[in-house]
């Protein structure tokens, strides 16, 4: 994968994530696993992770990044110091300071998945690492969530199903309905793009995969060529359309020959692992405000549409599953 405009550079990457050279050396010798998250826009709180092993703190590492309005939240309440350390600690947390007029995206949640999805790039000697939402505290140790999750399994990456969705198209109406991406015309236009591409709702011919929408809070993987490809294609739509990563995971999977390895757990098992805490919104400020107007989608009824042969299978109208 190049970078994006089509820069062929491995380190162009790099250079529109504005992260200081210390910071990258660190990154770079990262060579096991590395436990990665990010705050942007002061919307969560710096949880630590529970139940590390007694020699876990010096076989893992731990990045949080963090961009200058979550800078001065953190300095506010005396956890991050005025002046900017050549290492910075928060308990477990290395804390990585990227500028936030340098991000390659205005909007925060965008700039958020470059961390989440791109992690092979940022720490390219890692073998294995897991992806943590700042909303969640891990409760158990990474090393033992790796083998049980992936290792022992023998897969490529780990992820929960979601709690409630199973098809793609739900998790789009679900977002449209809690305005969790404002602009719903564009919802749509997403929508109809997989259909008319390809994307099925999920059926028993879709196993092993048991569900089209995963929880990407927590996600575990193991770097190599399947889960890299995965994630850059990965990322690609979500450059194209927007952040909701959800929407694009299973259209993004199925296209994909030969199949990615996937362990898509039970909730239950997430809730044992990880305890889920709701962000700290707060009116959306600089270049993310664009995204508090929502904007409606256009009038078109279901017939001829480009998803009209996904809804009829999605609502059981159908039973021609094999188009």
């Amino acid at each position: 994968m190049t970078g994006r405009g089509g820069e062929g550079d491995p380190l162009w990457f790099l250079r529109e994530f504005p992260v200081k050279d210390s910071d990258r050396l660190a990154m770079d010798n990262c060579h096991g696993v590395v436990v990665a998250s990010a705050i942007f826009g002061d919307h969560d709180k710096v949880r630590q992770p529970r139940g590390l092993g007694s020699r876990t703190l010096q076989t893992v590492c731990f990045f949080m990044f963090i961009d200058e309005l979550t800078i001065r939240g953190l300095k506010v309440h005396n956890i991050l110091a005025d002046k900017d350390r050549e290492e910075e600690m928060i308990g477990a947390w290395r804390v990585v300071r990227v500028q936030s007029g340098r991000l390659p995206y205005e909007n925060l949640a965008m700039n958020g998945v470059i961390p989440k999805h791109l992690v092979h790039r940022l720490f390219p000697n890692s073998k294995f690492s897991i992806w943590v939402d700042a909303k969640l505290e891990l409760m158990v140790d990474p090393l033992l969530l790796l083998h049980s999750l992936v290792i022992s399994q023998n897969v490529d990456m780990a992820i929960s199903k979601h709690p409630f969705n199973v098809h793609t198209m739900e998790e789009a109406m679900a977002t449209a309905r809690w305005k969790k991406w404002g602009d719903v015309e564009s919802l749509r236009v997403q929508m109809e793009t997989y259909c008319e591409n390809g994307l099925q709702p999920w059926s028993p011919s879709k196993l092993p995969y048991p569900t089209d929408v995963p929880d990407t809070a927590l996600i575990l993987r193991r770097h190599g060529l399947h889960n890299d490809l995965f994630s850059c294609l990965l990322f690609n739509e979500l450059e194209a359309f927007n952040p909701r990563d959800q929407l694009a995971f299973a259209y993004v999977r199925d296209s994909m020959n030969p199949k990615i390895k996937l362990n898509m757990f039970e909730v239950e098992v997430f809730e044992q692992v990880a305890v889920e805490y709701r962000h700290n919104l707060k009116p959306l400020r600089d270049g993310a405000a664009a995204q508090q107007k929502t904007r409606r989608a256009s009038s078109r009824a279901v017939k001829g549409s480009a998803c009209e042969d996904y809804l009829m299978k999605m609502w059981g109208e159908s039973t021609d599953w094999d188009k």
